[in-house]
């Protein structure tokens, strides 16, 4: 038994990935203005997406350490970490590409997808603001894709937590929620920045997630 555990342990190590590192905008960042300020794009991805990636480099570094000594109960104590900052990377990761300065229209199998699940568009966009806007505290609110029964479902997601490890749906379109997408511009008025994002929606990324899904 010891032996597989030592064995299943230089596995995970000697498959460790490069460290992460924040990926470049796709866009300048006063490319979606009017609807979100270049102040608040500029610290969104310099500050907070980078305070996730280095944090979770930090996570996997003590996790590394913590299996190459066999200490269970740090490797343990980790998942909080991990979670979170691994969450944050991911989700912002897919909402940079979720946002475009061009407008775009919904692909026609995904249109039709959106018809089935929600009846049209203005549908989906009243009831993904409707989650969005009432998640308490912080956190996103999602379109995903559920893979068992093959239908288009909104989610949503306290603090960080990714979408496909929480609920098993895989993420189409997130709206993060966080204080910090919104309030330099919006202030406290969420119901605002929520309406208002859909203007700068990159339909054409969510249809090749729509179709990467389906696969």
């Amino acid at each position: 038994m010891f032996a597989l555990r030592r064995l299943a342990t230089n596995a995970i190590i000697s498959n460790t990935r490069a460290a992460h590192a924040l990926p470049e905008l796709p866009y300048a960042y006063e490319a979606l203005e009017p609807i979100v300020s270049r102040d608040i794009m500029s610290l969104h991805h310099t500050k907070h997406h980078q305070t996730y990636v280095t944090n979770l480099n930090a996570a996997e570094e003590k996790l590394k350490t913590a299996l190459s000594k066999g200490d269970i109960s740090t490797v343990v104590s980790l998942e909080p970490a991990l979670r979170f900052n691994g969450g944050g990377h991911l989700n912002h990761s897919i909402f940079w590409k979720n946002l475009s300065p061009e407008s775009t229209q919904p692909s026609e199998p995904l249109k039709k997808a959106i018809e089935s699940s929600f009846g049209g568009i203005q549908q989906l966009k009243d009831q993904l603001s409707a989650s969005s806007i009432g998640v308490q505290g912080s956190g996103w609110g999602w379109l995903g894709y559920c893979p068992k029964s093959g239908c288009l479902k909104i989610a949503t997601c306290a603090n960080q937590d990714p979408l496909q490890a929480t609920t098993g749906l895989i993420p189409l379109l997130g709206i993060d929620v966080w204080e910090h997408a919104y309030y330099l511009q919006y202030k406290n008025v969420r119901a605002d920045y929520v309406k208002a994002i859909f203007e700068v929606v990159n339909w054409k990324d969510v249809s090749e997630r729509f179709e990467k899904a389906k696969c």
